[in-house]
């Protein structure tokens, strides 16, 4: 576990200009859209093996592209910019059986059922290999933290859209201040066969990128996402049938 402390201010946290802002690793790949999402659309992010840089080489293995994890998100705002998608509390959380490359291969979260807590606020632009995850605490839902959660650029499906994660994450304080989560079991993943060595490598250069941007006290997201409250009534979403049948069009 890595810590920095940014500039050490919350109001110190700049933003990056549209040439900075995926960074020298971030894809930079804008999709042509053939729909966008209303705000409060139910819709379902899903995990998918597989998806991004660095495959599996031929042939792939069997779980390759396969959904493996979903929830139900409410739809804040689809807009050229970013994708912003809500978990609410109590959503329903979806697993796929299967012999998955985990040591007991079951997905790590397969105990759980729903959300638990407050919901969880998700903030990513079309291109960038991490979402920004909002996260609040205690009974006056005070703001926690952002979670830079390295997943992979979005892919829109017919129900929602597909990602992986890419297990590092980064926790940045409401001061500015931060700490690396998960960059010691990435070379586990390596030997459960889920990760390739090369996307090992790219995650970790993502990493170091995204702390050298943090060190300098810069964000590209509104701060100002952290005072969002949802709408009354977004709570307890629940899966739609068949979710997992539905093709990932990436894979």
């Amino acid at each position: 576990m890595q810590t920095g402390r940014g500039d050490g201010s919350h109001r110190g946290l700049v933003g990056w200009s549209r040439s900075e802002r995926r960074g020298p690793l971030g894809s930079g790949r804008v999709r042509h859209v053939t729909h966008r999402w209303a705000t409060g659309d139910l819709i379902v992010r899903r995990e998918v093996l597989g998806l991004g840089p660095h495959p599996h080489g031929e042939p792939r293995p069997l779980w390759h592209g396969k959904a493996w994890e979903a929830i139900p998100v409410h739809v804040v705002e689809d807009s050229p910019e970013q994708l912003v998608t809500y978990v609410s509390s109590g959503a329903e959380i979806g697993f796929v059986g299967g012999a998955w490359p985990t040591p007991d291969g079951l997905h790590p979260w397969h105990a759980k059922t729903h959300w638990e807590g407050h919901g969880c606020l998700m903030v990513q632009r079309p291109g960038d290999p991490y979402a920004v995850w909002h996260f609040w605490t205690g009974p006056d839902r005070d703001f926690a933290c952002w979670y830079l959660n390295l997943q992979v650029d979005f892919v829109r499906t017919g129900i929602g859209y597909d990602t992986q994660d890419l297990e590092l994450d980064i926790v940045v304080g409401p001061d500015g201040s931060y700490v690396v989560k998960d960059e010691e079991v990435l070379d586990e993943r390596v030997a459960e066969g889920r990760y390739t060595a090369d996307l090992v490598a790219w995650v970790r250069a993502l990493g170091d990128d995204l702390r050298a941007q943090l060190d300098t006290g810069r964000h590209w997201w509104d701060p100002t996402w952290a005072a969002w409250e949802p709408p009354i009534g977004w709570s307890d979403a629940r899966l739609p049938p068949d979710w997992e049948a539905v093709p990932c069009p990436a894979t």
